[in-house]
This record gives C-alpha cells, structure tokens and sequence, in this order.
C-alpha cells in the first residue's frame, strides 16, 4: 500500500516519488471564530491542532506535509484569528506543505504569499506526487489524478454511528478504503476514464467540524462523485478497528 494511517490519529503516511508524507484533511484553521459567528462560543484550540500535527511529524519522519483541503476555515476572507493560527503554524513547521485547494481555501492564497510560507497550493481538481493522487473532493478529480495507484480525498468528515446492546450511541471518525468505480468519471468526461485506484476517503483532522453520517439511512455525502465514486468500501476508526462495508456498520 502507498498510502498507510497513523494508528489512532487522523492522520496517513504514503511513501512515493522518493518521499515520506503526512497526509492530514480538514485542518479548518480558525474553526472557532467560523462557529462563534454562528453563535457558538468555543475556547479556540489553535494551540492543540498545532502540537498535535507537530508532534505526527516528528513521530512519522516525514519530509513533506499534504493537506487534502481545507486548510483554513472561511470560505471567504479569512478571519483574524485563522490568520493568526495559520502564522503560528507555518512558524513551526520545518517541512515544505503541500495544500490540495479545498473548498475553504479560496482566498488563502495571498494569506499564504504573505507569510512567505514554503507551501504549494494546487489546483482544486487535485495533484499526483508519485504513485499516490491528491483532491479535496468538492470538485471532480483531474484523469491524471484518478490515474494514480491510490486516490486520497477529504471533504466529508466521514463519521459512524456506533451503537451498543442498550441503546447507547457514538460518533466516531472513520476512514473509508476502497476500491475506485470508473463509471460516474467516464459519464462526467465524456470519455473513458481508465483506473483500478484504491480510493480512500480521510477522516478530518480537526474534530470540531462536523462530519457525514456514512452510516445513518437518510443521510448524503457531499461529494458529485460519492458515493458512485467507490465500487465498494469498508470503514476503520482510527485505531485500525475494520468495521466492514461501511453502509452496514
């Protein structure tokens, strides 16, 4: 596999083209003032988001960090506090980034520029750093990307229900690991589109932003090409545990 979670966190190395990644998706940089906007007040967590990744690279030996999207939080101008968050981070890391443009970095860019921060922002319909295919997931992936051995895509915060013997329920983070379906490609290109990709869809890292229920009848994914996009998938939480078809658990 190119492609391979951290045990017990939101996280995945991928060795390819001569490099170690991290991979992480949904950082969401400044969550707290996105939601205190809305009229919800939440101590920010800046501080442990930044230890936490941190401490993933030094555990993982990584020489490049890829986050799969949505770095930052607003969808717009970011706010202060997502500038300042975004400041600190970028003072402490020491590897170059590598950002897949998710729906929430539209205006990151200059932010980025203005931090003189050693990062590569790529297209929103993704990038391929050796075996391994990048895209946040809230567009269509480039034909080059779905070429790849494996395609990683955030997004959706995928979640699980899990309920026990006497009623009691919990949500979960989850991985989703599956095979890649051509078809609804194929239909939205208007021409082939060859792969027999692993698709894996990551968990969000930050674990105040929400997620989709993959598991709930009733609800959807976010996505225009999940779930068509995966012939078949299991989920696995965090700590490795292999739950199965991820509509049955």
């Amino acid at each position: 596999m190119h492609l391979e979670p951290v045990p017990g966190a939101p996280a995945a190395t991928a060795e390819t083209d001569g490099q170690r990644l991290l991979v992480v998706a949904d950082y969401h940089a400044g969550i707290e003032a996105g939601l205190r906007y809305e009229g919800v007040e939440l101590q920010s967590a800046a501080r442990d988001r930044r230890e936490h990744l941190l401490a993933l690279l030094d555990r993982t030996d990584a020489d490049r960090l890829v986050v799969v999207g949505d770095l930052g939080h607003a969808i717009g101008d970011p706010f202060e506090d997502e500038r300042t968050e975004l400041a600190t981070l970028f003072e402490a890391l020491s590897v170059p980034v590598t950002l897949v443009k998710g729906n929430h970095d539209g205006d990151l860019e200059p932010v980025l520029a203005d931090l003189d921060a050693d990062v590569t922002v790529t297209p929103a319909h993704g990038t391929r750093i050796g075996a391994v295919g990048f895209a946040h997931g809230h567009t269509w992936p480039a034909p080059e990307v779905l070429a790849a051995d494996v395609v990683c895509i955030g997004h959706e915060h995928p979640v699980v229900r899990l309920e026990d013997t006497v009623g009691g329920a919990r949500k979960e983070r989850a991985w989703l690991r599956g095979t890649l379906d051509p078809s609804p490609f194929t239909e939205q290109f208007g021409e082939p589109v060859e792969t027999d990709a692993d698709l894996v869809l990551c968990p969000a890292f930050n674990d105040r932003s929400g997620g989709t229920w993959v598991n709930v009848e009733g609800q959807s994914f976010l996505s225009p090409f999940l779930p068509a996009g995966f012939s078949e998938a299991e989920a696995f939480l965090l700590d490795g545990t292999r739950l199965g078809e991820y509509r049955r658990v």
